[in-house]
């Protein structure tokens, strides 16, 4: 069963630093990408990063670019986006999803988990 969880969510002071992670399971790790979206109340989902796992080539979007690194440890089948200079903005529900790649729609999601920006 195909299974990707998000943790590293919360509360955070604006400027600060946050870690999320991905843990995906029931797939085969390197043969797909790990992408992560983001839903604000009252907006689309927008996607953030994107990581392929094969060869670890990585795509941003350029509003996050600078800010946000996504990276992935192959042999843990976790994919990591760290967030600098967080802003109130960027207070959203962030998703990770996996897909054979990063130009593709993704096939599986995460439930998503919250992360809230104090100003």
């Amino acid at each position: 069963e195909v299974q990707l969880v998000e943790s590293g969510g919360g509360l955070v002071q604006a400027g600060g630093s946050l870690r999320l992670s991905c843990a995906a399971s029931g797939f085969t790790f390197d043969d797909y990408a790990i992408g992560w979206f983001r839903q604000a109340p009252g907006k689309d989902r927008e996607g953030l990063s994107c990581i392929r796992n094969s060869d670890g080539i990585t795509f941003y979007a350029n509003f996050v670019k600078g800010r946000f690194t996504i990276s992935a440890d192959n042999a843990k089948n976790t994919v990591y986006l760290q967030i600098n200079s967080l802003k109130p903005e960027d207070t959203a529900v962030y998703y990770c999803a996996a897909a054979v790649d990063c130009s593709y729609g993704m096939d599986y999601w995460g439930e998503g988990i919250l992360v809230t920006v104090s100003s």
